[in-house]
C-alpha cells in the first residue's frame, strides 16, 4: 500500500521538515530541497509549512520570557537580546501602518530577514495578541510556500 514510502524518501521528507523549522532558512530552502531531491509538489509544500510552522506556537508563547531573562544577561545574550528587539522594531512602521496585513506581507514574501520567525518575533515585541498573530503567520507562511512552489517547480510543473 505505501511501497513509494521508503526510508530514502522519508528521509527527504525529514530534511525538508527539519531545514524549514530553521530560522532564517525556513521553507525559502526547504522547498527548493524538497524540489532538488525529488519530493511531489504537494510532499514538499505540506511538509516545509509544517515545519516551518511548528516553531511558531513556542515563539509566541515564550520569547517574551526569554528575551526579558537574556536582557539581563551582561554578556553576548543581552546583545542579542536587544538585536534582536532593534530588528522587529525597524518593522514597527510597516505593521502600525498597515495591520494586520503588513504582518502578512512580512511573513508571505520569501526574502531574507522575512518569514515566520520574523513574523512571530515582531508580533512578540510589538505586543501584537497571539491569538490573532498566529493565523495571519500561518496565512503568510500558506502564501510563502505558493510562492517557492512557483519559483521552485514553475507554475506549469504544478498544474
Amino acid at each position: 500500500m505505501f511501497s513509494w514510502l521508503t526510508s530514502t524518501h522519508i528521509g527527504k521528507l525529514i530534511a525538508t521538515f527539519l531545514i524549514s523549522m530553521l530560522p532564517i532558512v525556513e521553507l525559502r530552502g526547504g522547498i527548493p530541497y524538497g524540489v532538488g531531491f525529488g519530493l511531489k509538489p504537494y510532499e514538499a509544500y505540506i511538509v516545509a509549512v509544517l515545519g516551518n510552522m511548528l516553531p511558531v506556537p513556542f515563539i509566541l508563547l515564550l520569547l517574551e520570557k526569554v528575551l526579558q531573562w537574556m536582557k539581563k544577561q551582561p554578556n553576548f545574550l543581552g546583545k542579542a537580546a536587544n538585536w534582536l528587539e532593534k530588528k522587529a522594531y525597524s518593522k514597527q512602521s510597516t505593521i502600525e501602518r498597515f495591520k494586520a496585513l503588513g504582518l502578512f506581507i512580512l511573513v508571505a514574501i520569501p526574502l531574507p530577514g522575512t518569514g515566520a520567525w520574523t513574523g512571530s518575533l515582531v508580533a512578540v515585541v510589538l505586543g501584537i495578541d497571539k491569538k490573532k498573530a498566529f493565523p495571519i503567520i500561518f496565512a503568510g507562511v500558506i502564501t510563502a510556500g505558493i510562492i517557492m512552489l512557483l519559483v521552485s517547480y514553475g507554475v506549469k510543473a504544478i498544474f
